[in-house]
């Protein structure tokens, strides 16, 4: 059973994905090199801080363009041949931004240059920069200062967010009583109570609902405990290691490059280190945090040859990055390769896979579901089997570019990945989402570049730090 092909999924289900893989055809392309050349000319721009803006800002469905897209055209290099060569867009982008800066392409009332400098969209008449409210001295508010950083309305947040129950009015009245100093003190310490409470790192919890996208779990083919009738793996040990990196002083960027797993304890809940588990199969010079764990291998390799979609899974659980969404691309010269012959070399599909299938080498010898090799690293995995996938398929590298950059195996990628800014703001914007109960706003988004930044630096990874200073700014602690 060890040298057994894996099955391949029905021919129609093979067709269907590959039809849903292909990009759609036309003239007007997605060009890769936009959202660089718009960060070059708008370099303060709110996306381009830390991060790199999706397609979406001049595309809808990609390669149709949306109405900002459709007003820079006249203004791309006029009476050039079509289509333009990404030398001669790039080159051409940045006067045909700046002619239309003081139209308003979506009929917002706002002109694109106010949108791109303050972090909104141009082609949505949805997203609005708006106007920021100010307090101006008009009135009071008898309960909390509504104009600023309130230390008794945050009190009650983080009771209701951390330990998921509202203060006593008696928890109150001795709050209030508190010098400003003593309340900033009870916040940190109610803070740190309530993280080590069932309600924030239990299972289920706070913490393992901040998982949910990033594992994915479905029960009918779950192992272990609570095991579906197909069980093919434990996703609860990627709560663990997810939930045992965000803890304590632990370093968040483990959950892509721990080497070691995560054993889960109850009453009370507990996360500890361990160096193997019978759940787990990959070896440990191999593994990469929970985008090698079985869990991940079963259910986004499966059966493919090139995995694509665990690359593009990794990519946007971990980076925050949506290639579906055309973000995160950054293309690699003379890809993508097609090696396995699935058409992604159309001019409609390239776009995308110039940086997907680079993504995607790192992945090329870990196993999804196989009878025994099933979610394990295996050594010319493309050679034993899938050889007859394509004629080019045994010439897949394992290595490979992230953001661009060379990477040689998937320990390596996700080294880069966690080191990078896209994994900060990936991160930090879960738990701004979680905690203020909405992505930043054009108006906060000052606080939150300075809040990812203190992550990677002053708080060197330590969620437990990115806490207790997010709670002090003025997204959270205002009314």
């Amino acid at each position: 059973m060890f040298d057994t092909p894996p099955p391949r999924a029905p021919l129609g289900l093979r067709r269907l994905l590959l039809a849903a893989a292909l990009c759609l055809s036309g003239v007007a392309q997605a060009k890769p090199p936009a959202a660089g050349v718009l960060c070059a000319t708008y370099p303060t721009a709110p996306t381009c801080v830390g991060r790199q803006p999706a397609c979406t800002h001049c595309h809808s469905s990609p390669p149709q363009r949306n109405v900002f897209g459709t007003s820079l055209e006249p203004h791309l290099a006029p009476g050039a041949a079509r289509p333009l060569s990404d030398g001669d867009f790039a080159a051409a982008l940045p006067a045909a931004l700046r002619a239309v800066e003081a139209e308003d392409a979506d009929g917002d009332g706002a002109a694109n240059l106010d949108e791109l400098l303050r972090g909104t969209l141009p082609a949505d008449p949805t997203s609005t920069p708006g106007t920021p409210v100010g307090c101006g001295g008009a009135g009071s508010n008898p309960g909390y200062d509504v104009c600023g950083h309130d230390a008794r309305f945050t009190y009650r947040r983080v009771l209701l967010d951390f330990c998921g129950q509202s203060p006593t009015y008696a928890q109150l009245q001795e709050f209030t009583a508190l010098s400003s100093d003593a309340r900033l003190a009870r916040l940190d310490s109610e803070l740190d109570r309530c993280t080590r409470s069932e309600f924030w790192r239990g299972k289920d919890g706070q913490l393992w609902k901040l998982a949910h996208p990033k594992i994915r779990p479905v029960g009918s083919v779950k192992a272990g405990e609570n095991a579906g009738p197909i069980p093919l793996a434990d996703y609860d040990d990627d709560y663990a290691l997810y939930s045992y990196a965000q803890l304590d002083e632990h370093d968040a960027r483990e959950v892509m490059t721990a080497r070691y797993y995560v054993r889960r304890e109850t009453n009370p809940t507990r996360y500890t280190q361990v160096a193997s588990l019978p759940s787990q199969s990959v070896v440990e010079s191999r593994r990469a945090g929970n985008l090698t764990s079985a869990w991940s291998l079963v259910t986004f390799v499966m059966f493919t040859a090139l995995p694509r979609n665990a690359a593009a899974q990794s990519y946007r659980a971990y980076l925050g990055l949506d290639i579906a969404l055309q973000e995160g691309l950054h293309s690699v010269p003379g890809e993508p390769r097609d090696y396995d012959a699935k058409g992604v070399r159309e001019p409609a599909c390239a776009a995308c896979h110039a940086t997907l299938d680079p993504l995607s080498y790192p992945f090329r010898n870990y196993q999804g579901i196989a009878g025994a090799t099933s979610a394990t690293y295996v050594p010319n995995r493309l050679e034993r089997f899938f050889s007859d996938v394509s004629p080019t398929i045994t010439q897949t590298p394992e290595a490979g570019y992230l953001f661009g950059q060379p990477v040689k195996d998937l320990q390596e990628w996700a080294r880069v990945g966690a080191d990078s800014d896209a994994f900060a703001v990936a991160a930090v914007t879960d738990y701004w989402k979680l905690l203020v109960g909405h992505p930043p706003t054009a108006e906060e988004n000052a606080e939150f570049v300075a809040l990812w930044q203190r992550f990677k630096g002053e708080h060197r990874y330590s969620v437990q730090r990115l806490l207790h200073d997010l709670i002090r700014t003025e997204a959270y602690g205002a009314p």
